[in-house]
């Protein structure tokens, strides 16, 4: 039995507690890895010292468990840059600012798991949905930005795909080649803002 050790099992209407302990570690070793591939449903199992077999009750293969994970990092993501949003009040362009440099600081405080949000088998085999909120809160930042007059008029989904490519790459590499050597940040982001959104920092 693939265990650390017997657990008590769930009480009737315990079954989310179970399913949540295991979504848990499975993102706690996601971030570890930095591989979905490396995952595997029994070192999750042992994690939460259940059986194998309990954690197919709540996920039925490796990507049903990566999904899940991935999505509770996408909102974690987004509650990040929706609170830094709101520090901003009324002014759009430290609002846009705040919410991409929050995005790049959950990066590198969890670079397994920005890894695998972009990198893994799972986003390629089956697609990530979720990911259009994130896409839609960056390009409602550049649109208050472009409507309040900080940044030039133009097609704010065009620029939000170019800001996003911009910083996804400059994060993906960081993770990657951590012994380049890289410029400060927070001024790497401040000329992807000038240079891809127009706007004056």
């Amino acid at each position: 039995m693939e265990t650390t050790g017997r657990r008590k099992q769930n009480t009737r209407g315990r079954g989310d507690l179970l399913r949540e302990e295991i979504l848990t570690a499975g993102v706690r070793m996601l971030d570890e890895l930095g591989d979905d591939q490396a995952l595997s449903l029994r070192a999750v199992a042992r994690a939460v010292a259940v059986a194998a077999t309990s954690v197919y009750l709540y996920f039925p293969d490796r990507d049903a468990l990566v999904l899940a994970a991935t999505q509770r990092c996408h909102e974690e993501l987004i509650a990040a840059g929706d609170a830094a949003e709101a520090a901003h009040d009324r002014d759009p362009a430290a609002q846009l600012r705040a919410r991409i440099l929050a995005q790049c600081e959950w990066a590198q405080t969890h670079p397994g798991l920005y890894k695998v949000l972009h990198e893994s088998g799972v986003h390629r085999r089956l697609g990530m949905p979720f990911k259009e909120v994130m896409v839609e809160r960056t390009r409602a930042a550049v649109q208050r930005c472009m409507d309040a007059g900080v940044a030039p008029d133009d097609d704010a989904l065009t620029v939000t795909i170019d800001l996003r490519t911009a910083v996804n790459g400059m994060l993906a590499q960081r993770i990657n080649e951590p012994d380049l050597p890289w410029p400060p940040l927070t001024g790497q982001l401040d000329r992807f803002l000038s240079k891809l959104v127009g706007m004056k920092l």
